[in-house]
């Protein structure tokens, strides 16, 4: 076995890792897998014999790599959605490998992936890492261009934020949310803006990964506007569970073709999530209400 060949292996051995790490920052699995495979061609060019820690400076490459993807991500936020819903989204179940299947068992699906993606990249960074995979703040601080005081206060922040979604096994409101949904559906199909804007959080997001990318609407106004031009379709949809999620369903031709999911708390939206395709669709638990 030649050098590459060893290298390869040991890389291999840290990929599941890498890419749930990956997975958890971008909350895309095309992007996780494109940023794993950076971090290959960059331990490529890198003298092995310098690396003492190869998993702990893989995950650190691949952290590095995610949080340019964000804040690439984040100077495109004005631009808009697409006039249609998308065709193209990853959805909860879409997932082949492993560590995905880890990743939904530990409860990291996209209502939390909805909610991480309304911080920002340094508190995501700082979150995702320390509090799901153990990296000290040391380790972090150099990552995200702070001391590693004020990167635990991102994660404190970060942590504060996330606390609004859920955990595994807590009761929540499901009557609640569903009047929440109804309203949004309500206000929609009315045009009503300002009874959409009492509906969303501020900082509420919008977010498809769609064939063409990432597509991010953020903000309750811009949100606002998007779902006045979805009011065409509103009629056609209705009141959903989606994988024991709040959400809507639009039918077309008699089938489901759109689905949306919301992450809600204290009775505002704080996240919509938009998924569509036939193939998606049908791996997806739906129980209209």
């Amino acid at each position: 076995m030649d050098d590459r060949d060893w290298l390869a292996e040991r890389f291999e051995a840290h990929r599941p890792r890498l890419r749930a790490v990956a997975h958890r920052l971008l909350g895309s699995a095309a992007e996780a897998d494109d940023a794993v495979q950076e971090a290959w061609l960059r331990l490529a060019r890198t003298d092995p014999q310098t690396v003492d820690n190869l998993g702990g400076w893989l995950t650190t490459v691949v952290a590095r790599v995610c949080l340019d993807m964000l804040r690439a991500r984040g100077s495109r936020r004005e631009e808009p959605l697409d006039d249609g819903l998308p065709d193209r989204v990853v959805g909860a179940r879409d997932r082949a490998g492993p560590e995905d299947q880890a990743l939904l068992a530990e409860g990291v699906g996209p209502a939390l992936l909805v909610v991480l993606d309304t911080l920002g990249p340094a508190e995501r960074v700082a979150f995702v890492l320390h509090d799901l995979f153990a990296v000290p703040f040391e380790e972090i601080a150099p990552l995200v261009g702070r001391s590693p005081v004020a990167a635990r206060q991102l994660a404190s922040r970060a942590r504060r934020r996330v606390q609004g979604h859920p955990a595994p096994g807590v009761r929540v409101d499901r009557g609640r949310q569903r009047a929440v949904v109804a309203a949004f559906l309500a206000a929609s199909r009315e045009g009503d803006f300002q009874a959409l804007l009492a509906l969303l959080d501020p900082e509420v997001v919008v977010r498809a990964d769609t064939a063409g990318g990432t597509r991010v609407v953020r903000g309750a106004a811009a949100v606002a506007s998007q779902a006045l031009g979805f009011a065409s379709r509103a009629r056609f949809a209705r009141p959903a569970l989606v994988d024991g999620m709040p959400g809507v369903v639009v039918a077309q031709h008699g089938r489901p073709a759109w689905v949306l999911t919301f992450t809600i708390a204290e009775a505002r939206i704080t996240g919509i999530r938009v998924l569509s395709g036939p193939e998606r669709l049908r791996r997806l638990e739906l129980a209209e209400l």
